[in-house]
């Protein structure tokens, strides 16, 4: 019934409202609403990838809890960090069908690793 603007992070109380994530950084000893990129810049349920992504681009490390997955050619340098694996198989078969080169996907959160093509022509 009160028409506040809230920005101290506490819980909504409205019916049409919403707790957007909060992120954490250790290395940088902060953590961030993300309330803005909900509402204001309107990507939604893309807001935590982002915010990791712009976090990494400008400081060089991502914050806490988000790890890549990462795709690595076996042939020759290249390379990508996706946060979301579908993304990184997506980037590795389009790779392998466009160079025929096997590649690695590393996971986020464990040490398997998945190799896309390469197994049937090894050269």
């Amino acid at each position: 019934m009160s028409d506040t603007n809230d920005t101290d992070g506490g819980p909504s109380a409205g019916g049409d409202e919403f707790d957007a994530p909060t992120v954490t950084c250790e290395r940088c000893d902060r953590e961030w609403d993300l309330s803005t990129e909900f509402e204001d810049l309107g990507v939604g349920n893309h807001a935590v990838e982002q915010f990791a992504l712009d976090h990494r681009r400008h400081t060089g490390h991502f914050p806490d809890g988000i790890g890549t997955w990462r795709a690595v050619c076996r042939n020759c340098p290249e390379e990508v960090q996706r946060l979301a694996s579908d993304a990184a198989t997506r980037w590795a078969e389009t790779h392998v069908r466009h160079t025929r080169h096997s590649v690695e996907i590393h996971h986020a959160t464990s040490d398997e690793v998945t190799v896309v093509g390469g197994d049937s022509e090894s050269e």
